[in-house]
């Protein structure tokens, strides 16, 4: 009603969880639900394929980039967030960088120390190739410059 989209029934399952105790590092790739309620150091994305939720609990913390079609924050981010449905940042949440969205709601007391930027969720999947084949880009240029330097 009201020109609302319907949600999946997928975005409040939850099929992985990293517990309060936990500190991944590396990059996270999932499908489904996501909830964090621990650290993750490196970049968090859905596979693409269906409905995808990431949920952060007010413990919850994640230092790199987000990618996911629905975002429920009310932990921290330190990276971008881009969300190809909706993001929703309750009382709680603190984002240091920009957050894209198609659909926002944002509780009073919720921090963004970043720009808000409204994008469909086309315009979004475009601009996240372009970050990971310059992310890419960058890598290799890296790890190329630290092959030359190490000792033979």
């Amino acid at each position: 009603m009201w020109g609302k989209k319907e949600k999946s029934s997928a975005v409040g399952k939850i099929d992985s969880l990293i517990g309060p105790n936990t500190s991944i590092h590396g990059d996270l790739v999932f499908n489904g639900g996501l909830y964090i309620d621990g650290k993750v150091v490196g970049n968090i994305a859905s596979d693409g394929e269906g409905v995808s939720t990431l949920t952060v609990s007010k413990q919850g913390c994640i230092e790199g980039d987000v990618q996911v079609g629905y975002v429920i924050l009310n932990g921290k981010v330190k990276g971008n967030v881009y969300s190809s449905e909706s993001v929703e940042l309750a009382s709680e949440a603190r984002v240091e960088g920009n957050v894209y969205y198609d659909l926002l709601e944002m509780a009073m007391g919720a921090e963004v120390n970043g720009s808000l930027v409204h994008q469909s969720g086309e315009e979004q999947q475009k601009n996240a190739v372009a970050v990971r084949n310059e992310q890419d880009v960058v890598e290799s240029a890296v790890m190329g410059y630290l092959d030359e330097k190490a000792p033979s």
